[in-house]
């Protein structure tokens, strides 16, 4: 076998953490989990984000305005041509109307939420609006955040079904995940109040993420959080019903409360937060 002369030159290879073939292999799956912690710790840090007001909900409500479009187009279709799936459409778009409030009172209550706490004499800002980053819900609050000059959060995820990012999250704010459990971590980590809107499994499985953690002392510190539209949480769990087999102490119920307007979601919101961080912080400064 012929050897290279000692005079010829080699290139040298990549280092590992240049390698791509490496790091999306399952042996830097450790290192992509401490990506998804470090970096998002880094932007949150430069962007002196200490804390956030999580909104969770379903992300197929639509905006009032887009829903009103999608039933004129519903009822024309049926005009048109009254097949079955046409009367299903014309279904569809109207309870898409019908839940669109919840679109636009959690838009009204982002922006509440957002002009009370820039309005606070505090550096950095405090209680920035945070969701997940996609439509619907998510959307919503992102958009009231914006609508009142405010930032706001979006963490995103990597899902099978492409789901791109709103237009209304704060450009240095937009993240996006691949892992569930490190982006309910940095919800978890920042939050300080969670206000959570009518949503399906995604929102059922955040809800109950978080009322463990806290029912369990995991999540140590105060959080104030508001479970939005009685009604339709009500019909969707019973959680009289387990606080009477006893599964739950009657206690636990008050780990949340329920809102069924922006103005009373925003008056628990904001009393929480003074009551937890804003007067315990000035009693603490007081000599």
């Amino acid at each position: 076998m012929a050897q290279k002369s000692s005079s010829s030159t080699q290139k040298a290879p990549p280092v590992a953490y240049e390698r791509p073939e490496f790091l999306n292999s399952p042996s830097a799956r450790v290192m992509r989990i401490l990506a998804e912690y470090m970096e998002p710790q880094m932007r949150f840090r430069q962007q002196k984000v200490h804390d956030t007001v999580v909104f969770f909900g379903s992300a197929r409500i639509v905006s009032r305005e887009k829903a009103e479009r999608l039933l004129q187009e519903a009822q024309h279709t049926l005009k048109q041509n009254a097949t079955k799936e046409a009367r299903a459409a014309l279904e569809t778009a109207k309870s898409a109307l019908k839940m669109s409030k919840y679109y636009e009172e959690a838009r009204e209550l982002a922006k509440m939420i957002t002009e009370w706490s820039m309005s606070l004499a505090t550096t950095p800002a405090r209680f920035v609006i945070c969701s997940g980053g996609g439509p619907g819900i998510m959307e919503a609050a992102n958009r009231g955040a914006a609508e009142a000059n405010g930032q706001s959060v979006g963490l995103g995820i990597t899902l099978p079904m492409e789901q791109l990012p709103n237009s209304y999250i704060t450009d240095t704010l937009n993240f996006l995940f691949h892992y569930f459990f490190m982006r309910k971590y940095w919800f978890a980590y920042l939050g300080k109040a969670l206000v959570v809107f009518p949503g399906g499994f995604g929102t059922l499985d955040e809800l109950f993420e978080i009322l463990t953690l806290l029912q369990t002392g995991k999540i140590a510190k105060k959080m104030v959080v508001v479970v939005y539209g009685r009604k339709y949480w009500e019909r969707v769990l019973n959680f009289e019903a387990i606080a009477e087999e006893g599964l739950i102490n009657r206690s636990d119920l008050g780990l949340f409360h329920f809102a069924d307007s922006p103005q009373e979601a925003f008056s628990i919101v904001k009393d929480g937060l003074e009551e937890y961080y804003l007067k315990a912080r000035t009693t603490q400064a007081t000599p």
